[in-house]
């Protein structure tokens, strides 16, 4: 008497059931053959006139290649690329070869897949952690996913960044610009180096990365050393004007480099300073206090009120007063632009923004090994941040500005003169 043996396949705890996602990758699969099919057949008809002396045709479809797995954002693809065959007896280098678009020769993850695994680096996951993250999405086998394939992202990164910074900028223009530093402690380096950053505006309203450095902390000197560098390579029409918080080392540089831009200072940071000079119990009732200032629709009113603020509190509280009155010029620089970009001229948002991410990614990781990594890590966030970065509002007054149009607490002088006519 004889017993069938059933042998049945128990499912992994780390794997995941699902038949819909097997579904979607057996149809993945068929499909991503037939459009390599008709890629090649597309080629081949491309050179169908011309035959060879015999009559043969002279590109012809020559079998498949061997098979190889393909990540993608369903998971492993199993696929065969189409070769062709060029008849003709010519030298291999003018031999007419098929350069796939869908699938490139030696590619073994999608664009898109590979434009995934440095955005998860960058938010917080660990080279090693990647297979763990996303078997339930890709399989738990899922190849070229290892650490040293993670690793090498950073060497690519490299590359990039070398080829930024080159860049011509000979026929870029920014209106406004926006300068910040960022300090980060890299665990194998004896003392924290800052990370210098330059936004700037074009005159379509469009905000981008104009440089970024390492610098020993935000001194003149490394302030200097940037701005050189972005004139040196073409920038040679000064910004109107720049936005930054009150270090002093970028303002010196800035007026020894592009010495006919204006000085905007950072609302925010003045008023974190200001209210440490006050005790806790009167900070929220002084920040109400100098919100009357920055939101005042005047140059005037604005005046007024910084005026009702050291009267009020300068008795007590004098150097609070000092420290608010000394960058009253500065402070105010937003009113003879368009009122649309006071909410882009009054803070230095732009640059915070990217900077609270570079922050939450060293906290995750516990601070980068070395300050390469960091500067790569810094340039590799900003570029990520600039694909949701917004226009400013009022992009159309940005060629009144550049044209040099006068504008008195945010209205062209000539608006004014119609309505007065």
């Amino acid at each position: 008497m004889t017993k069938d043996t059933e042998i049945i396949t128990l499912r992994q705890p780390e794997s995941v059931g699902d038949p819909l996602t097997e579904i979607a990758r057996d149809g993945a699969r068929r499909m991503l053959a037939a459009a390599l099919c008709a890629e090649a057949d597309a080629f081949v008809d491309q050179y169908s006139e011309e035959v060879l002396p015999d009559g043969r045709q002279r590109v012809v479809r020559h079998g498949y290649g061997p098979e190889r797995s393909v990540q993608t954002g369903i998971g492993a693809l199993d696929v065969r690329r189409p070769k062709v065959r060029d008849r003709a007896a010519e030298p291999d280098d003018e031999k007419v070869r098929l350069t796939s678009n869908i699938l490139p020769k030696w590619a073994r993850r999608s664009k898109s897949l590979d434009a995934l695994l440095p955005a998860l680096y960058l938010r917080g996951i660990s080279t090693g952690d990647f297979q763990e993250a996303l078997a339930a999405l890709l399989g738990a086998d899922a190849p070229n996913l290892s650490p040293s394939v993670i690793s090498r992202l950073t060497g690519e990164w490299q590359q990039e960044y070398v080829r930024w910074q080159r860049r011509d900028l000979s026929a870029r223009r920014y209106v406004y610009i926006w300068a910040g530093g960022v300090y980060l402690q890299a665990r194998m380096e004896p003392q924290a180096e800052c990370m210098l950053v330059i936004l700037g505006a074009t005159p379509e309203g469009k905000k981008e990365l104009v440089g970024f450095q390492v610098g020993v902390r935000e001194s003149a000197q490394s302030w200097r050393e940037l701005l050189v560098d972005i004139k040196a390579r073409g920038l040679s029409v000064p910004p109107e004007v720049a936005v930054g918080d009150g270090a002093m080392g970028f303002w010196k540089a800035l007026d020894e480099v592009f010495p006919g831009t204006r000085h905007q200072r950072c609302w925010v940071h003045k008023t974190a300073n200001v209210l440490n000079k006050f005790p806790k119990s009167m900070q929220l009732t002084v920040k109400v206090d100098l919100r009357e200032i920055w939101q005042a629709e005047t140059r005037a009113k604005a005046k007024a009120a910084m005026d009702i603020f050291a009267e009020k509190y300068g008795v007590k509280y004098e150097k609070a007063v000092t420290c608010l009155t000394k960058d009253c010029g500065a402070l105010l620089a937003f009113h003879d632009f368009p009122a649309d970009h006071w909410d882009h001229l009054r803070t230095g948002n732009p640059i915070e923004s990217v900077f609270a991410t570079v922050r939450h990614r060293t906290v995750r990781t516990k601070g980068a090994l070395s300050q390469k990594t960091a500067k790569l890590m810094v340039f590799k966030l900003v570029q990520s941040a600039a694909k949701t970065w917004r226009r400013l509002k009022g992009a159309n007054r940005l060629p009144m500005v550049i044209e040099g149009v006068t504008f008195t607490d945010g209205v062209a002088a000539t608006n004014a003169e119609n309505r007065a006519a």
